[in-house]
């Protein structure tokens, strides 16, 4: 028994251990009952804490793959006209689901087109086959994993989808029925795939070693060399809304990158309309200091557009420029911002707001839109709008006035 001194003299500070059983042996004798419900609640109480335990260990990865891992088919979406971070994040996701499901059947679609030079150099330098897609009953399966956008979109019948998982850096309340990780804090999605195969303690490794077949705990460089193009795409090779999460991401990928492979996708052969129509942006470049707005007119391949405003914002003394082209009967938006007072997104969200079937978003830094021509004209509710007056409409919102 341990005492402790007061005053001098010793005094009992805990009840014999003996006693205490006797006191817990009487209770069971004369409240059996109540004993069992008390042990019973203990027993659920101690098991509720080992699951809480295990709950908080499991990674985003673990999640991931448990959502994927029985099932059959998979159809992993990019968003519409995908760029090579939609491109890559949807890789990743495909090498987990081989590697954690047993031979499930996995798709890569999406709607729209591939029609940037950059975006095709991946596909084809990748050897990669991806699916194009009109409307929903396309997706090759009702187990849909969204990756690089968070609310399908761009074909009949994206409103109705409700996906199984979305994995997405752009802000947004689409979730999915078994997995969601959206972070807009990100500056690429790719980033996302790559921490889940780091989690997963998978090394990335050099294609001869691809080559000679790969171990379960080995991320081929096929994947690592499109998640690191991915990752440089969306913030303009680390400099441009990139965080923390980028530079480790490159880090961790580096050892598997395929040097040749990386050089090819991002230095492929100009399409002869794309400068073209950036020639046309500058000619017909709008400046009022700082900001620039520039019509290109009709196009026939929409992705010149935004390779436009990535020129025009390079020009001196110009810190947001939006690009307008019209493809078809729908009007497209890009816009680049390096001026905090600018949130690109939110601008060209301003731009369209009151237009019928409008539709524009994005961060900070860039963001795009598109609407009906006829729906800009008048048709619907509203007056219309012209070309003229839109221009206005797009320097007003980009000085904070409109």
């Amino acid at each position: 028994m341990r005492t402790r001194a007061v005053g001098g003299s010793s005094v009992p500070t805990q009840v014999d251990a003996a006693s205490q059983i006797d006191v817990v042996a009487r209770f069971v004798r004369e409240e059996p009952l109540l004993a069992g419900v008390v042990a019973l609640a203990l027993v659920v109480g101690v098991v509720a804490l080992v699951l809480a335990v295990r709950r908080l260990r499991r990674t985003q990865a673990d999640r991931l793959v448990s959502a994927l891992a029985d099932e059959q088919e998979l159809a992993i979406l990019m968003h519409p006209n995908p760029d090579p971070d939609a491109m890559a994040s949807a890789l990743g996701v495909k090498e987990l689901a081989e590697r954690h499901t047993d031979g499930a059947d996995i798709h890569l679609q999406y709607a729209g087109e591939i029609r940037h030079q950059e975006n095709r150099a991946f596909e084809a330098v990748l050897n990669l086959n991806f699916e194009q897609i009109e409307n929903a009953g396309d997706l090759a399966s009702d187990a849909v994993v969204l990756v690089d956008h968070n609310e399908p979109r761009g074909f009949s019948g994206s409103k109705a989808l409700d996906p199984l998982a979305v994995i997405d850096h752009h802000p947004g309340d689409g979730t999915g029925t078994g997995f969601t990780d959206v972070r807009p804090e990100y500056g690429s999605c790719a980033s996302i795939l790559a921490e889940y195969f780091e989690d997963l303690g998978w090394d990335p490794v050099p294609p001869e070693v691809e080559l000679g077949g790969l171990e379960n705990d080995q991320l081929s460089s096929t994947v690592a060399t499109g998640l690191v193009y991915g990752i440089h795409s969306d913030t303009n090779t680390l400099t441009r809304g990139c965080s923390e999460a980028e530079f480790d991401a490159s880090a961790y990928l580096y050892p598997g990158v395929d040097e040749d492979r990386l050089e090819r996708i991002a230095n492929p052969q100009a399409d002869a309309e794309v400068l073209d129509v950036k020639a046309r942006a500058i000619v017909e470049r709008d400046v009022r200091n700082p900001y620039a707005v520039s019509d290109v007119g009709t196009v026939s391949n929409s992705d010149a557009i935004p390779q436009a405003a990535d020129e025009l914002i390079r020009l001196e003394g110009v810190t947001a420029v939006v690009v307008v082209g019209c493809k078809g009967d729908t009007l497209r938006l890009s816009g680049r911002s390096r001026d905090d007072r600018v949130h690109m997104g939110k601008t060209l969200e301003r731009v369209v707001d009151d237009i019928p079937r409008a539709n524009a978003g994005g961060h900070a830094r860039m963001g795009g839109g598109q609407l009906s021509l006829e729906h800009m004209e008048g048709i619907g509710p509203g007056d219309g709008v012209d070309r003229a007056e839109f221009r206005e409409r797009i320097f007003d919102a980009m000085a904070g006035t409109a």
